[in-house]
């Protein structure tokens, strides 16, 4: 059985962020980057592939600022900038010099921003439906799964039927939303310091003075490493037509859908997520 800990790590900065950490000792590392809606975390997104990449790699699976049982900071920049410097100390203080990066949604907005800005410490890419890569090109924008996610939090405030409706737009199998994951997820997201994180976070995305940074679509071509773009055919939070603007900016990018499958393809098609993620990494 493969040994999971999880730990703490404080950084230069001050921030500390929370992490799990198997595979020590193989010779390569991935750092998985989960994605951002209410209640989420590294181990909600990624409990299940934890064990089965540590197999191979070095694996770190790291709560970003603002979520799970990291730092909930409510100044900072542009958010996925904000992350990825976060990310960067936290190579340094774990001595990890370089890394493969996946990451599902925010986290693969993460991904991307710490390559571009980082780019002799990052490794290949896997970006499953990432933010501020894709453009929809069909689909209306916001998104229904944007849209959702705007109204958790919204007067008079979260109440856990709006987090099982953005919840139901992140899968084509309903049957993953359960009464436990509901609840795992509504205590996580319903406290204070987690909704003035999440208030933060949205609202680094529209500050005049950095928002652009998260534009990553119009930075996409700087990308030297290779990536594996992952969509779910049936993504209602970033649709697969999302995919086609970074597909052909991306110098080294190859796209693999899954059909039947929603935003999280990392649990929906888990063994075939893993087959395919793995092989692309290790070739």
């Amino acid at each position: 059985m493969v040994e999971i800990k999880s730990q703490d790590a404080t950084l230069p900065s001050g921030l500390t962020l929370h992490y799990h950490e198997a595979g020590v000792g193989n010779e390569s590392t991935v750092v998985m980057l989960h994605g951002g809606g209410p209640g989420a975390s590294a181990w909600s997104n990624f409990s299940r592939n934890i064990a089965a990449f540590a197999e191979e790699f070095h694996v770190i699976a790291v709560d970003q600022p603002g979520f799970g049982k990291s730092s909930k900071p409510t100044e900072h920049g542009q958010y996925f900038t904000h992350s990825a410097n976060a990310l960067e100390e936290l190579f340094d203080v774990l001595g990890v010099d370089k890394a493969h990066l996946l990451g599902n949604s925010l986290g693969g907005g993460t991904a991307v921003r710490f390559a571009l800005n980082f780019p002799d410490r990052a490794g290949r890419l896997v970006l499953m439906g990432p933010g501020g890569l894709s453009i929809n090109v069909f689909a209306p924008d916001p998104t229904e799964g944007v849209q959702k996610l705007g109204r958790f939090a919204a007067p008079p405030g979260p109440t856990k039927e709006k987090l099982e409706a953005f919840l139901r737009t992140m899968v084509y199998d309903q049957s993953l939303i359960t009464e436990e994951l509901l609840d795992e997820r509504f205590a996580a997201a319903s406290a204070p310091e987690s909704l003035a994180a999440m208030k933060a976070m949205g609202k680094s995305f529209s500050q005049p003075e950095s928002f652009e940074e998260g534009l990553l679509w119009r930075e996409a071509y700087k990308l030297r490493q290779r990536v594996l773009l992952i969509w779910g055919r049936e993504d209602r939070v970033n649709p697969l037509d999302g995919a086609l603007v970074a597909l052909k900016l991306i110098p080294r990018a190859q796209l693999h859908v899954f059909g039947r499958c929603g935003h999280w393809a990392q649990l929906e098609k888990f063994e075939e997520f893993n087959r395919i993620t793995r092989d692309f990494l290790i070739d």
